[in-house]
């Protein structure tokens, strides 16, 4: 299943996060978009990061691989669709394999094989909100009702990958 760029102007998100951090967007921008950022704050608490691959531009690719403390790995990947930096990030997200293939989700079947995702910056008076929205493409009644039932724990997941950030532009002197 694929999105086109499309129907991301007509996203509605059953999803939603923001925060406000005190950095510059641009530099939120690049956290989001360049490799040696990333392993810093992306991903789950405990677990560590790897980017397996990158290459932000419409269609390409980020598979990253996160490992925890226990040695077990969770692939995930991201397919860019729009990217105007620095305002907004477009992609589709799933679970992967080591090779890219989009999987199902090891924890349920019923949650959705991809989702579409928008990021968008803004900032004012030196404080850029970063907002996190997605959905869930083409799912079925048991994939909607599965991931809706998800929300409290996406929003501590997603809680605690800001938390992290939020610590990694401190350390950069933000």
């Amino acid at each position: 299943m694929s999105v086109g760029s499309g129907a991301f102007d007509t996203l509605q998100p059953e999803f939603s996060i923001s925060r406000g951090f005190s950095a510059p967007r641009e530099l939120i921008f690049r956290t989001l978009t360049e490799a040696e950022h990333l392993p810093h704050w992306w991903g789950p608490a405990g677990m560590e990061m790897h980017v397996e691959q990158l290459d932000v531009r419409p269609g390409g690719l980020f598979l990253y691989r996160l490992t925890g403390s226990d040695g077990g790995e969770m692939w995930g990947k991201f397919v860019y669709h729009e990217i105007d930096p620095p305002r907004r990030i477009d992609y589709v997200s799933s679970f992967a394999n080591a090779a890219g293939d989009t999987v199902r989700a090891e924890f349920s079947a019923d949650f959705p094989l991809e989702l579409a995702n928008r990021i968008t910056l803004t900032e004012q008076d030196g404080v850029t909100t970063l907002t996190l929205q997605a959905g869930p493409i083409e799912p079925t009644r048991a994939e909607r009702d599965f991931f809706a039932s998800m929300f409290d724990s996406m929003r501590q997941g997603y809680g605690g990958t800001l938390d992290q950030l939020e610590a990694y532009l401190e350390r950069l002197g933000h």
